[in-house]
């Protein structure tokens, strides 16, 4: 469905649900998080509720989008406020300046990014008459949206301001950058315009196309808006028949509705997405590490002897003495045994080390319980951590073109005695990558799971034969069919409760 396609949904269960007195609901809408490719260690339990190193116990990111966000409602009018799972806004206003979410059509929150940043965020063109740049808070009405344009397109579109008419924001420090462009977040629709959209979804029947609710409505809005962008599919994953229909037919349901713009000056928005951004952020010193203050561990059995560095996030984890820590490294959810190192820069989440075992640098490695034919048993899938899961092929004779950490897939398969055919992947004959490669095994425990990926992985670094035959093998797309949410959840919360008995303990 797209996030689009899943708000309209929405919609049409809270009519389901409530009739009309929806009508007088303020409601707070966060998708969830998708299929989280770029973020695999999130796909199987959502964005939304990944794990944050702050908090006693930690918070997850819900609640930090309830805490950011708790003195919206008291000025908003009946509507849906639209937000997304993996960014977080900060900003900060004067005791006089509210944020009001009140008028007609759709208001959205606007922050100050360098033209880089706009590259690959909606972008506002504001009308220079309404306002000044100035102070922390102004409302501005926005002319025409951008989705994801090119440098070109925000210059020619007057979409470029000088810096100092926006002050702080997504800027590099060095003073250097005089320009920018102001970035959305997150947005709000009147109860009237929701409306609109129910009975557009309604008349729709089914959807047959991924609909995004950032670029397929709000390009359609404001009075520069123009119905070009319904044709260009270059930021969509997959491009289904049947889009560029739907996006004219929302533009014309939509055109002429206004686009109100929030500018907030002194404000930062982050995205934390993607495996490389919450390294950075989580462990690098970055302004959010700093801002939230978040903590080196957070919720955890740390021993002495176990040895970490500042610039590492343990979260919610039991460590045993003597293991150690590689500096930029994320563990989560996870026990890690005492003859475990962990190199620079890793992801670890969700599993049990129970054996000696050196993990590398820039390794992921995630684990995920599935329920087959009734019975639990436990995947662990294992990535470079700069491996793109999105990348597909469309012949298997060009498997070879796809990397797994850092080394031809054929290659890699070529040493595990795994054959290139129509079975390796499970998506059949289309989207032929990472994410659809059936090469992790299924094992009967979880820490069998972890060694058994760990020595693939071994394998290709050493370029040594390990043979993957004798196990039967799923893709990460089938990790997810296949979960078992309330497994996960149980090793979760017998990690919670250790550290809460090991807490009594020591205050004892």
């Amino acid at each position: 469905l797209g996030n689009g396609g899943s708000t309209l949904h929405v919609l049409q269960y809270l009519e389901d649900l409530y009739g009309d007195q929806w009508a007088s609901f303020t409601v707070l809408l966060i998708h969830s998080g998708g299929y989280s490719q770029r973020l695999p260690s999130a796909s199987a339990l959502g964005k939304i509720f990944m794990a944050l190193p702050f908090g006693d116990p930690v918070y997850q990111m819900l609640e930090l989008k309830l805490a950011m966000y708790i003195d919206f409602p008291r000025h908003m009018k009946p509507g849906i406020l639209v937000t997304c799972s993996d960014d977080i806004e900060l900003y900060s206003t004067e005791v006089t300046e509210t944020i009001a979410l009140d008028k007609p059509g759709f208001t959205a929150l606007a922050h100050p990014s360098d033209l880089a940043v706009g590259t690959t965020h909606g972008v506002f063109v504001l009308d220079p008459s309404s306002f000044s740049g100035k102070g922390g808070l102004e409302y501005a009405s926005c002319h025409r949206f951008l989705h994801k344009p090119d440098m070109g397109m925000m210059r020619q579109s007057g979409a470029v301001c000088v810096r100092g008419h926006c002050s702080s924001g997504n800027h590099s420090d060095s003073g250097m950058a005089s320009e920018c462009v102001y970035t959305d977040s997150i947005f709000y629709v009147d109860h009237h315009t929701a409306k609109q959209l129910l009975m557009f979804y309604k008349q729709m029947g089914t959807l047959c196309c991924e609909i995004d609710a950032y670029g397929d409505f709000l390009q359609a809005l404001g009075p520069g808006a123009t119905p070009h962008y319904t044709k260009n599919t270059s930021n969509v994953t997959k491009e289904d028949l049947g889009l560029v229909e739907v996006r004219q037919q929302l533009y014309s349901l939509l055109r002429g509705t206004a686009l109100n713009v929030i500018v907030l000056n002194n404000s930062q928005f982050y995205h934390i997405g993607t495996t490389q951004e919450y390294l950075f952020h989580f462990t690098a010193e970055s302004k959010l590490r700093f801002e939230l203050d978040l903590l080196p561990v957070a919720f955890s059995i740390f021993p002495d002897t176990a040895e970490t560095s500042h610039q590492s996030s343990v979260i919610q984890s039991i460590l045993e003495p003597r293991c150690v820590i590689g500096p930029g490294s994320v563990i989560e959810y996870s026990r890690i045994g005492p003859e475990v190192s962990v190199g620079k820069s890793s992801i670890v989440s969700g599993t049990y080390i129970n054996f000696s075992v050196d993990i590398p640098s820039h390794c992921f490695l995630s684990s995920v319980t599935v329920k087959i034919n009734d019975q639990v048993e436990y995947v662990t899938m294992v990535f470079g951590v700069g491996d793109d899961l999105k990348k597909t092929v469309k012949l298997l004779s060009d498997v070879h073109l796809l990397q797994f950490f850092g080394v031809s897939l054929a290659e890699c398969l070529d040493l595990w005695s795994v054959e290139v055919s129509d079975q390796l992947f499970s998506s059949g004959n289309t989207r032929l990558g990472l994410w659809t490669a059936r090469i992790f095994p299924v094992c009967s425990t979880l820490s069998e799971s972890v060694r058994m990926s760990l020595k693939m992985l071994n394998s290709v670094q050493h370029m040594s034969a390990f043979k993957l035959s004798g196990f039967r093998l799923l893709s990460v797309e089938e990790m997810l069919a296949y979960k078992d949410v309330e497994d996960m959840l149980k090793f979760r919360k017998q990690i919670y409760d250790e550290i809460c008995l090991q807490r009594q303990k020591e205050e004892s």
